[in-house]
């Protein structure tokens, strides 16, 4: 009836994809050096306050994440992240394969916290027979959907900096975070505290594409890009998609939807007690459901991942919705839920 089971289901927004029909036929330099690439920096630098900012497109999320960790790191680097990270849980050791272990530690929001991070370092005696932890990797939302604040990332900022420690943030659902109610980081904010981060495309209205951002740029990281097949020939594709996200606010208010729908969910099936282990005020919800009411959800139709298994009896599932989700689809899903349950 419908699926629930990612931001990423659908094509691209409309307007998306009459931008790239409209330069469908244009003839342009390739791999990124074009007008239409060259024309999105600049739209992401004015966004971010930071008119210095190396902007560089990738096609994917595992892409971008890989080639800019290997490229920030020397080989006996490490990286420190949430037990939840998609680099740690669904990159099939992309970042692993290139070298830098992963020291993941257990986040019970999916947030790291100084104190988490001193506790990797603390676990490492800095000689050469160890690992050296170097970089602190972020998703922002995490992957259970939660948000970090400015208080927390400047706190991680701090951390980062008295330990020589880089700060790398993962936005493959950035719009959802920062339209989020939970929120108050803005793009500047991000440019101003971390080393890197990412705007996710691929998950909130583009066909594809991330955009990386640099506050200070990386020596040699278009070789790096290149090397790991990360130079996409058509690439005026990522920028044609990022500048039409980009304009007049497309980005944020597809974000916002998504959050809308997702917190009518929520407060939906709270409405009829149904528990959530980790409260998100994002687009992905976690609501544990007993297993029969989970396989009559899926005869009737609807898709969603199963995240883990609570206890014999129940299921934590996961709910996510995208700048596509209809209004109906929500309130059928929760009438349906409602009629099981009662």
């Amino acid at each position: 009836m419908y699926s629930f089971r990612n931001d990423y289901s659908e094509g691209a927004h409309p307007r998306v994809l009459q931008a790239l029909t409209d330069t469908n036929a244009v003839q342009t330099v390739g791999y990124g050096m074009d007008p239409c690439c060259r024309e999105a920096a600049d739209t992401i630098r004015r966004l971010c306050a930071a008119p210095d900012a190396d902007i560089q497109f990738f096609v994917g999320g595992t892409q971008v994440n890989l080639v800019t960790i290997a490229a920030f790191l020397q080989p006996y680097e490490a990286v420190i992240c949430a037990h939840t990270g998609h680099i740690h849980v669904h990159e099939t050791g992309a970042v692993e394969a290139t070298g830098h272990k992963i020291c993941a530690v257990e986040s019970p929001d999916g947030k790291l916290t100084p104190g988490l991070v001193e506790s990797v370092l603390a676990a490492h005696n800095g000689t050469e027979h160890m690992v050296l932890p170097r970089l602190v990797y972020l998703s922002d939302t995490t992957e259970v959907g939660t948000v970090y604040t400015k208080a927390e990332l400047t706190a991680l900022r701090r951390c980062c900096a008295a330990h020589g420690l880089l700060l790398y943030l993962d936005g493959a659902r950035l719009g959802s975070a920062l339209t989020s109610p939970a929120n108050d980081l803005t793009l500047p904010d991000l440019a101003e505290l971390t080393d890197g981060f990412t705007i996710g495309g691929t998950k909130n209205g583009a066909l594809f594409g991330e955009a990386l951002v640099l506050p200070r740029s990386l020596p040699h990281l278009r070789w790096h890009m290149k090397q790991r097949g990360a130079i996409l020939a058509k690439g005026r594709l990522l920028g044609v998609q990022f500048q039409a996200l980009l304009t007049d606010g497309l980005y944020f208010n597809l974000a916002r939807h998504a959050n809308e729908m997702a917190l009518r969910l929520r407060d939906g099936m709270e409405a009829l007690g149904i528990p959530f282990p980790v409260p998100s005020p994002s687009n992905q919800q976690f609501p544990v459901l007993p297993n029969g009411t989970v396989e009559r959800l899926q005869a009737l139709g609807y898709e969603f991942e199963i995240d883990h298994p609570v206890d014999a009896g129940h299921t934590c599932i996961r709910l996510v919705t995208s700048w596509a989700t209809p209004e109906s689809a929500v309130e059928n899903f929760l009438r349906d839920l409602a009629a099981i349950s009662g």
